[in-house]
């Protein structure tokens, strides 16, 4: 590993400005309507060694797992501070599992205790949640949890707090982050302090952050891009960092923070898209924006409404952004900068860089990052001091996960350019062959595909068909329209010119012969796309395989799920 300075690891930064800076906001949490508590430095702090002494009292081995089961909260980040300064590593869970993943995770990690904290879906949860594993619920907690295990405030109103300056090493592990997961079950990632300072150190030389930057946390902190960006990024400025509330709170969330730097993934940037177009029709935007003086008058106006007029610094990834998307968005001044990564490499890979127009690729490697694509197979792999120890209790899988050489395996398809640009063009394992012997990349066609406006996501498949067919799920504006017979004959008239524009753009075995139409969302709660919104295409094709042969054999150009 490169060396990292001892001031740069969390708990250093964190008694930096417990010293420094003690009475400056820290976080601000919304606690329900109309409610917003702010914490200071300082409090912060007394919270965390408060909760690290009891913590400790309960005299389990140095570097036991202790979760956490939470959406994103002030108090989720003072856990994951606790459990370090206590000496523990912490097992950060989504807060959208299914119980059996709940309880598979807490039993793989061997956790000692859990925090619960505020969640939607407690009652799903909580029978993964082992009767015996001893657990604290936090003030925004669901009530059954609040009356269930003993609180956060009643436990530090109780307890001194922990004394002196406990550090924990760069080498010392700090925390399992478990894969999402498009495949298979979740592997524990091992990361330590190190990791975490190497990597914010990396990303600041490519996207600066200060103290004077405002970011709002509502990604989910179980996952590896708010971890290190928002979490390690919070702890090494100071920075201001805000939570939203919930989802239809997110717009006014947004507006409190109105942060300077945002990050988000292509489906919500989607999401966003579609909100402006709703109440601006996008030919009446594009009109607009073309006019001289009125253009500008128009994208600072609708930069407002997103709550993005401050925002120095856009950002998006964890799947691939669409080009017309990102085109999108530089027309209305934001310049969405496309980062590349993943849990094992904690997410720092490759970002563009801010105003280079590198639009199509995901950048150059960050500085100490290393990359190279096997000519054999095509495959990205990648190398640097922010790599993963391996696989939680998994020595196999953790070898398989690296050359002979001691390069990542991202299984990840594509090129480098002139310029030392990654270009991404799919998933090694997501390649198929039709019945015609060809292969196929599905992600390139996906990205056209996913440029209708009625689509939210899409997933392109056909493993021994004639021809590759698309299966699209529409967004709820679209699902609402197809109720009325007369808008759906539009809208199927719409999809089959899209589907004529996407074809004459593909290789004669790449075209589709078909788009299937759902209006089922494929949620994270059924299980058909992960936390981060990435579709899970083997759950996809186990769901409408059956019926691949009949849609085959239709002759029809659109087809809605169940005909």
């Amino acid at each position: 590993m490169s060396s990292v300075a001892p001031d740069t690891l969390a708990l250093q930064r964190l008694y930096h400005w417990e010293k420094t800076a003690p009475n400056r906001i820290a976080l601000t949490q919304p606690m329900g309507p109309g409610v917003v508590q702010d914490f200071t430095w300082g409090q912060v702090a007394d919270q965390v060694r408060r909760m690290a002494a009891h913590l400790q009292a309960q005299g389990w081995e140095p570097g036991s797992k202790v979760a956490i089961l939470s959406k994103n909260c002030a108090t989720w980040l003072m856990s994951d501070l606790a459990i370090w300064m206590a000496g523990y590593v912490s097992v950060p869970l989504y807060p959208t599992l299914a119980h059996d993943t709940v309880n598979q995770i807490l039993t793989h990690s061997e956790a000692k205790a859990c925090f619960i904290g505020k969640l939607d879906g407690w009652e799903g949860m909580k029978p993964g949640v082992p009767a015996d594993l001893p657990c604290i619920s936090y003030a925004l907690s669901p009530p059954d949890a609040i009356k269930s295990y003993e609180g956060w405030d009643a436990i530090c109103a109780r307890t001194q707090p922990l004394q002196g300056q406990p550090t924990r090493a760069a080498d010392e592990l700090a925390t399992l982050i478990y894969t999402s997961g498009t495949t298979g079950k979740p592997k524990g990632v091992m990361h330590t302090f190190g990791n975490f300072a190497w990597a914010l150190g990396a990303g600041i030389k490519r996207i600066p952050m200060n103290q004077e930057d405002r970011m709002l946390s509502y990604l989910p902190l179980a996952h590896v891009v708010e971890r290190v960006l928002v979490e390690h990024g919070w702890l090494r400025t100071g920075m201001h960092l805000f939570f939203a509330e919930s989802l239809d709170t997110f717009a006014s969330d947004l507006q409190r923070a109105r942060p300077t730097i945002f990050f988000s993934v292509p489906r919500l940037w989607v999401k966003f898209q579609h909100g402006i177009h709703h109440k601006m029709p996008e030919a009446k935007l594009s009109r607009l924006l073309s006019i001289p003086l009125i253009g500008g008058l128009v994208r600072r106006k609708v930069q407002k409404a997103l709550g993005l007029d401050q925002c120095r610094i856009a950002a998006g990834g964890a799947a691939p952004m669409p080009l017309a998307l990102l085109q999108w968005y530089s027309r209305l001044g934001i310049d969405i900068n496309e980062g590349y990564g993943m849990t094992e490499n904690l997410a720092v890979s490759h970002i563009t860089v801010p105003g280079k127009n590198q639009q199509g690729s995901v950048g150059p490697a960050y500085e100490g990052v290393d990359h190279r694509v096997d000519p054999q197979s095509g495959e990205i792999q990648m190398r640097s001091p922010a790599l993963m120890l391996g696989y939680y209790k998994e020595p196999e899988q953790s070898r398989e996960s690296f050359t002979a050489d001691g390069w990542l395996r991202t299984g990840d398809k594509g090129h480098i350019d002139a310029q030392g640009n990654l270009h991404i063009t799919g998933r090694v394992k997501d390649l198929f062959k039709t019945g015609k012997g060809k292969y196929v990349a599905p992600a390139p066609i996906e990205d056209r595909l996913g440029t209708h406006e009625a689509v939210e996501a899409c997933v392109v498949t056909g493993a021994n068909l004639g021809q590759p067919l698309g299966i699209v799920m529409l967004n709820a504006d679209a699902v609402e329209q197809s109720a009325n017979a007369g808008q759906r004959a539009e809208l199927e008239a719409s999809l089959t010119q899209h589907l004529k524009t996407v074809n004459a753009t593909l290789d004669p075995h790449e075209r589709l012969q078909c788009i299937v139409v759902v209006t089922t969302p494929w949620t994270v709660e059924n299980d058909l796309i992960t936390p981060t919104f990435k579709v899970k295409r083997n759950r996809i094709e186990d769901i409408y395989a059956a019926n691949y042969e009949r849609w085959e054999t239709s002759g029809k150009k659109i087809i809605w799920q169940g005909q």
